[in-house]
């Protein structure tokens, strides 16, 4: 099965107070992209990668690429706009005749070569694979405005999404195509919408989104 990979890396560093594109930012002496980078070069399903970089920092991406000497292809591509955007131009760049592409946020460095391998392998039954955790939390909705509380959710039956998500090439590059102009905060969404079903499949409480200063420290923690 022939899997490529597309890492939109379009994040900023505004939460995290750094003038750095996140990805870029370093943990513990690396930078964050370079952690998932190096699980996909490891992994033997995995042909090759794509980063969806913002424009202005390709160049930044692709230095920081060649210091490491990947064994892959690993191309940098221009973002769009939205995270959506970026997305299919990713999917645009990737080669048609693949079978899957898996889609992996930049700023999720701790994901394990177990979870990407499992996930291209139930994505061959299912052909749309989302990688979530159950919600530990009580969940509450609310009213948009007013913040009152219309319901009590039940956490037994709702998952916290997390990527890698896993589709079948045509499927996904569809999804983008009848997408347009929609924002999405996951490809899992499109693919929704366009009628398929996806499937979850329990992915690892430590896969965490590096998003605040907070979740720098508790990445430095897993991988001590």
């Amino acid at each position: 099965m022939r899997t490529q990979v597309i890492i939109p890396a379009a994040g900023s560093g505004v939460r995290l107070n750094s003038p750095t594109p996140k990805p870029l930012i370093l943990l513990k002496g690396k930078e964050i992209i370079v952690y998932s980078l190096e699980v996909f070069d490891q992994c033997s399903m995995v042909e090759g990668i794509i980063v969806v970089a913002p424009a202005q920092h390709c160049a930044d991406f692709e230095a920081v690429i060649k210091k490491y000497s990947f064994k892959k292809p690993v191309k940098v591509i221009p973002g769009g706009a939205t995270r959506s955007e970026s997305v299919f131009n990713g999917v645009k760049a990737t080669d048609p005749n693949v079978d899957y592409i898996l889609v992996h946020d930049a700023a999720r460095p701790l994901v394990s070569l177990k979870l990407v391998e499992d996930s291209i392998r139930a994505c061959e039954m299912s052909k749309a694979i989302v990688v979530a955790v159950p919600v530990k939390s009580t969940i509450k909705r609310t009213d948009h405005n007013s913040k009152d509380i219309n319901a009590t959710l039940d956490r037994n039956i709702l998952w916290e999404a997390q990527t890698p998500q896993v589709f079948a090439y045509e499927l996904l590059n569809q999804a983008h195509q009848r997408g347009i102009g929609l924002e999405a905060t996951d490809d899992a969404f499109l693919v929704e919408r366009y009628g398929a079903k996806v499937k979850i499949f329990e992915g690892e409480y430590r896969n965490i989104k590096i998003t605040t200063p907070e979740d720098l420290k508790i990445a430095e923690v897993f991988l001590e």
